[in-house]
């Protein structure tokens, strides 16, 4: 059997809906819900939560938490993104992101939906290629790579969609990585690993 014949064709890869969420103690929390399919992507929806500076922080936890459950039962994405906590924040706003990422992960885990965290240095990374990018040089690569004609008005959306774009970057490179692993040709495997033992 030639070598060619003992490759399997590799999978196509299936579509991917992401809920990216920004979460804010004082300001917007941010929302976006991205689409991938293949090597394309676009845009479902996007948004932000402002409630009233008066507003007290337990009617923000529980706005948030029925603003993500909608959403997830509206759109059922296969994933919930959120911006982990920034840890340089002084220690009583690190604890009300907390719990506001809490409620958002709670949403997730009610409709049973896998959720993920990344840091804001990741975030900016993995779509700007700049850890250190400011929030308008996200929002500029945002629009660049959803094909968006104009940015979106509240910077906490464009936040969001960075998150969920992240997402889709690792979850795609952990596809590849498995499809390469796992669909490698058994023979022509051992075969390089002979070689590599016989080597003095």
């Amino acid at each position: 059997m030639s070598p060619a014949a003992l490759v399997r064709p590799v999978a196509r890869q299936q579509r991917l809906r992401v809920l990216g969420v920004d979460p804010a103690v004082a300001g917007a929390t941010g929302y976006g819900i991205v689409e991938f399919e293949g090597a394309g992507s676009h845009l479902v929806r996007f948004g932000a939560l402002k409630l009233p500076a008066r507003a007290t922080f337990a009617a923000r936890l529980r706005e948030i938490h029925q603003l993500i459950s909608q959403l997830v039962q509206e759109f059922a994405p296969d994933a919930v993104a959120v911006e982990s906590v920034f840890t340089a924040l002084n220690v009583k706003t690190t604890l009300r992101l907390a719990e506001m990422r809490g409620v958002v992960l709670l949403a997730a885990a009610q409709a049973q939906i896998p959720a993920h965290s990344y840091s804001p240095r990741e975030i900016k990374a993995s779509v700007s290629g700049f850890g250190a990018a400011s929030k308008q040089q996200m929002q500029q690569m945002v629009c660049s790579l959803l094909g968006l004609k104009e940015a979106p008005e509240s910077l906490d959306a464009s936040d969001a969609l960075a998150v969920a774009l992240c997402h889709a970057y690792a979850a795609r490179a952990r596809e590849r990585i498995a499809a390469a692993t796992s669909k490698r040709p058994p023979l022509l495997a051992e075969n390089r690993l002979s070689r590599v033992a016989r080597v003095p």
